[in-house]
C-alpha cells in the first residue's frame, strides 16, 4: 500500500480540526453579540449535530458488522472467548476502580478545591433537526451480534455466516468511506462550541488540581494494563500503543468509546501483535463494556465531592461496595458521552448518597473531563486485546486470516 504523508494522515487532520475548533470558538467568543457570529454558531451548532447524528446511526452497525462475523470465525471457541474479554474487561474496570479509591483516600484530603463554575455562554439552538435514530440502541446491537454469532455458530449456518461477512465488508466501506472523512470535521465543530461557551477557558480550571491527577491516574493504569498484557503475551507492548495516537485524539473529540471505534479498529490493525481475528471480536466487545478510564475517573471524583459538599470522603467499605458495583454497571453503560456515570446514577444516589446538588456537580465535572476518561478507555483496549491474542495463542485457538483494510 502507498504511504501518505504526516500531513494527509488522520493524526495531522485531527490535531488541525482541534486547534481550528477552539481558535474559531475563541474568536466568536470574544465577538459575540453580532450578527455574523450568531449566524456562525447556528451553522456550527447544526452541522455538528447532524453529523453527530450520521456518526451515532454507524455505531451499531459497526458493532453488529465486527462482533456477529469475528464470533462465527471463531467457531467452538467463541463462548470461551467471549467469557475471556468479559473477564478480563470487569478485572480492568474494578482494578481502576479500587487504585482510583485508594488515591483518592491518599490525596483528596490534602486538596484545596474550588467548585464555582458559573459564567458560561450559551450556544443557540439548532437550527435544522435532522434526526438520524439508530436502527437499535448500542446495548441492543451488542446482545444482538453476541447471540446471533453464538446460535450461528451452534448450529453451523453457513448462509447467515456468508450474509454476516458480506455485511462485514459493506460496514468496513461505510468506515473508510464515510465516519474517518467526516471526524476531524465533527471534532473541530465540538471544540469550537466548547472555546464559545468557555468551557476550555473557565471550566477546566475549576477543577484543575482534580483532573490533573485523574490524567495521571489515567495514564499510570494503561501503562499497568500494557505491561501486564505484554508480560503475558511474551509481545512488546510499545508495538500497539504507538499506533493508538489517532485513536486518543478522536477519543477526546468525540468523547465516546462507540463513536471512535473506526478509528480504534484501524490502529489496532496496525498493531503487528494484534491477532487480527482478536482485534475485529475485541476492539468492538471492548468498546462497549470496558471502560476504566471512566470507572477511575468517577470513583475519584465522587470522593471529591463528597468532601466538598458533604465534609467528608464515603468509608472504606461503602466505597469498596461502590466500586464493585460500578465495575459491574460499566460493563452494561453504553460507550458514548456521560455514559458511565449516566448509568451509575442509581449507585452514587444509593450506595453514596449523594443529593440533588451532588449529583449535579458530579455531572459537571465529570463532563468536564470525559473525553479523557474516553481516550484511556479506548487506549486500554489495545491492551486487553493483546491479553486476549495472548489467550488465544496458549490455549493454541487457530487463527482466523482476516484483513481488515481502513
Amino acid at each position: 500500500m502507498k504511504k501518505n504523508s504526516f500531513f494527509t494522515s488522520l493524526p495531522f487532520k485531527l490535531l488541525v480540526g482541534v486547534v481550528l475548533g477552539i481558535v474559531i470558538g475563541l474568536i466568536l467568543n470574544s465577538t459575540d453579540g453580532s450578527g455574523l457570529t450568531t449566524a456562525i454558531l447556528n451553522i456550527v451548532v447544526t452541522l455538528k449535530y447532524i453529523l453527530g447524528q450520521l456518526i451515532n446511526f454507524c455505531v451499531p452497525l459497526i458493532i453488529i458488522g465486527f462482533i456477529a462475523p469475528s464470533i462465527t470465525k471463531l467457531g467452538n471457541n467463541a463462548s470461551r472467548m467471549l467469557g475471556v474479554a468479559i473477564c478480563i474487561a470487569y478485572a480492568s474496570s474494578l482494578g481502576a476502580a479500587l487504585f482510583s479509591m485508594a488515591s483518592g483516600y491518599a490525596l483528596i484530603p490534602h486538596l484545596s478545591i474550588v467548585t464555582d463554575v458559573e459564567g458560561l455562554k450559551t450556544l443557540p439552538d439548532v437550527v435544522f433537526e435532522l434526526a438520524i435514530p439508530q436502527i437499535m440502541s448500542v446495548m441492543s446491537a451488542l446482545v444482538f451480534s453476541v447471540m446471533i454469532g453464538l446460535a450461528a455458530t451452534w448450529n453451523k449456518a453457513k448462509l447467515i455466516t456468508g450474509v454476516l461477512d458480506e455485511f462485514q465488508k459493506i460496514v468496513l466501506s461505510l468506515v473508510s468511506k464515510v465516519i474517518i472523512p467526516i471526524l476531524p470535521i465533527f471534532i473541530g465543530f465540538t471544540f469550537c462550541a466548547l472555546a464559545y461557551e468557555g468551557s476550555i477557558t473557565k471550566q477546566l480550571p475549576v477543577f484543575l488540581q482534580v483532573i490533573v491527577i485523574v490524567l495521571i491516574g489515567h495514564f499510570i493504569w494503561m501503562t499497568l494494563l500494557y505491561v501486564l498484557a505484554g508480560t503475558y503475551s511474551k509481545e512488546n507492548p510499545m508495538e500497539v500503543v504507538k499506533h493508538y495516537g489517532p485513536a486518543y485524539i478522536t477519543a477526546v473529540g468525540t468523547m465516546s468509546s462507540a463513536a471512535t471505534l473506526a478509528v480504534a479498529l484501524q490502529c489496532a490493525d496496525k498493531a503487528t501483535p494484534l491477532r487480527k481475528d482478536m482485534v475485529q471480536f475485541g476492539i468492538p466487545l471492548f468498546a462497549n463494556i470496558h471502560l476504566c478510564g471512566s470507572v477511575l475517573t468517577e470513583v475519584f471524583f465522587c470522593m471529591t465531592i463528597s468532601k466538598i459538599l458533604y465534609g467528608s470522603v464515603p468509608s472504606l467499605g461503602t466505597m469498596v461496595l461502590f466500586c464493585v458495583l460500578l465495575g459491574i454497571f460499566a460493563i452494561g453503560a453504553p460507550g458514548v458521552p456521560g455514559g458511565t456515570v449516566m448509568a451509575s446514577l442509581g449507585i452514587i444516589t444509593g450506595v453514596l448518597k449523594f443529593d440533588d446538588a451532588g449529583t449535579a456537580l458530579m455531572l459537571t465535572i465529570f463532563a468536564l473531563q470525559d473525553s479523557f476518561g474516553t481516550a484511556c478507555n479506548v487506549t486500554g483496549d489495545g491492551a486487553l486485546t493483546l491479553m486476549l491474542t495472548g489467550y488465544a495463542k496458549k490455549h493454541n485457538i487457530a487463527e482466523q486470516h482476516i484483513s481488515i483494510d481502513l
